[in-house]
C-alpha cells in the first residue's frame, strides 16, 4: 500500500487530519519535529499511535528523504505558527517555513515521478488586511495601517484616494498578497514555492489558505497560537482574554474538523491542482464576541478585557469567500460556531496548561510591537 506523508503531524491540524486519513483505512507517515512551542512535553500529544512518527525537521535533507520512502503523497502542514512568535524569532521562522518547504520540495522533485500530488498549509495572514470596499472607489486590498494611525486609535482602514474609512468584505483568492508579518511572508513563500515548482517540474501542487482553526487539541500553552486557544488558556486559568484594540476585528472561524476534511479533499480533487483555495466558513464574529461565547461555553462569568492597545503584525479584519473551494473540491464547513465552541469547552474543561500569555505580551511590549 502506498503511503501518505504528513509533515507536522503531531500537530493541532495534522492529527485531526492523521485521524480522518486512517478512518479512511490509508496508511501514514509522520515527519515532526515536535517543537518545543506546540509540544512543550516533548511528547507528540493525541497523534495516532497508528500513523507511523518520524521524529526530524523538515528543513533536514536526510529526515526529508527517509520521510519520503515509498511516498506518493504530501501533506505540507509542517511550520512555526504565529505572527507573534515570527516577529520575535525572524530567523528562526523564516528557516522552519520558508527553507524547510524548499527543502522539501527539492526532496519531491527527485521524487516526482512517484509523488502524484503536494498539498500545503498556507494561510489567511498572506492577504494581509484582505478586502474592503470604498464606497466611492470599489472594492480594493488597502495598505498596512501605519503606525501613526493605529498610535491615534484609527483602527480602521481608510481609502488611499478619499481618505473614507473602508467597509470589510470576504475576501477572494485573486486578491492581492499582502503579508503583514514575518509568519505572513513565510506562508506565502510556501504557497508560491509549491505552485512554482510543481508548474515547472510537472507535479501537482495546491495550496490552502486556512482562516481561524479551532477545536480540541489546540496548544493551549502556546501564547502564539489561534485567538480561540489563546482566550481558552486564559479563561481557563482564572484570568480575563485581553483584547487588542477596540474588539470590533472580524474573523472567519473554522473548526478543525472541517479543515480537516478540506485538506483531504484537496488530495483527490481534479480541478485543484495549481490553485491556492480558502479554507473557511464565510460566517464573521468580531474578536468580542468570541471571547464573550468561549466564556459562556466554558461556564464562566469572566469578561473580556479590551486593552486599546495595538500590535505589529496584526490585521484588522479577515472574512473569506469560499466559493472557490465549494467549486473545485465540493467542500464547505459543516460545524456550526456554537456546537464548536461547546465541544473546545469540554476539552479545554479537561485541560491543565501554564498560560503565557502575559509573558508573550510582555516581551513584545518590550520590543516595541505592542503600542
Amino acid at each position: 500500500m502506498s503511503i501518505a506523508l504528513v509533515t507536522g503531524g503531531a500537530g493541532f491540524i495534522g492529527s485531526h487530519l492523521i485521524d480522518l486519513l486512517l478512518e479512511r483505512g490509508e496508511r501514514v507517515r509522520v515527519l515532526d519535529n515536535l517543537d518545543p512551542l506546540a509540544h512543550p512535553d516533548g511528547e507528540s500529544g493525541r497523534l495516532s499511535k497508528a500513523a507511523e512518527l518520524i521524529v526530524g525537521d523538515v528543513a533536514d535533507p536526510d529526515a526529508v528523504a527517509r520521510a519520503l520512502e515509498g511516498v506518493d503523497r504530501v501533506y505540507h502542514l509542517a511550520g512555526i505558527v504565529g505572527n507573534g512568535e515570527s516577529m520575535v524569532n525572524v530567523r528562526r521562522s523564516v528557516e522552519a517555513n520558508s527553507v524547510g518547504t524548499a527543502t522539501l520540495l527539492e526532496a519531491v522533485i527527485e521524487r516526482r515521478e512517484e509523488i502524484r500530488r503536494v498539498v500545503v498549509a498556507s494561510s489567511m495572514v498572506v492577504y494581509g488586511e484582505g478586502a474592503y470596499r470604498c464606497p466611492e472607489h470599489g472594492v480594493l486590498s488597502p495598505a498596512p495601517r501605519s503606525r501613526a494611525q493605529l498610535e491615534r486609535r484609527e483602527w480602521e482602514p481608510r481609502c488611499a484616494t478619499c481618505g473614507r474609512e473602508l467597509e470589510p468584505i470576504a475576501v477572494r483568492e485573486d486578491m492581492p498578497l499582502r503579508p503583514m508579518s514575518v509568519y505572513g511572508i513565510t506562508k506565502r513563500d510556501q504557497e508560491e514555492l509549491a505552485l512554482v515548482l510543481a508548474e515547472a517540474y510537472g507535479f501537482e501542487a495546491v495550496a490552502l489558505r486556512y482562516l481561524n482553526t479551532y477545536g480540541p487539541g489546540q496548544a493551549l500553552g502556546n501564547p502564539y497560537t489561534g485567538v480561540g486557544a489563546i482566550f481558552a488558556a486564559r479563561i481557563l486559568n482564572g484570568r480575563a482574554p485581553r483584547i487588542f484594540e477596540d474588539g470590533a476585528q472580524i474573523r472567519d472561524l473554522i473548526h478543525v474538523s472541517d479543515t480537516a476534511h478540506a485538506t483531504a479533499l484537496a488530495m483527490d480533487a481534479e480541478g485543484a491542482p495549481g490553485h491556492a483555495l480558502n479554507v473557511a466558513t464565510g460566517r464573521a464574529v468580531t474578536v468580542l464576541e468570541l471571547a464573550e461565547q468561549l466564556a459562556e461555553a466554558l461556564g464562566s462569568d469572566l469578561r473580556p478585557e479590551v486593552t486599546g492597545e495595538y500590535r505589529a503584525g496584526d490585521i484588522r479584519h479577515c472574512l473569506a469567500d469560499t466559493s472557490a473551494a465549494r467549486e473545485l473540491l465540493g467542500f464547505e464547513a459543516r460545524t456550526v460556531r456554537e456546537q464548536g465552541l461547546a465541544e473546545l469547552a469540554r476539552w479545554v474543561a479537561t485541560q491543565a496548561v501554564e498560560e503565557r500569555g502575559d509573558a508573550a505580551a510582555a516581551e513584545l511590549r518590550a520590543r516595541g510591537l505592542i503600542g
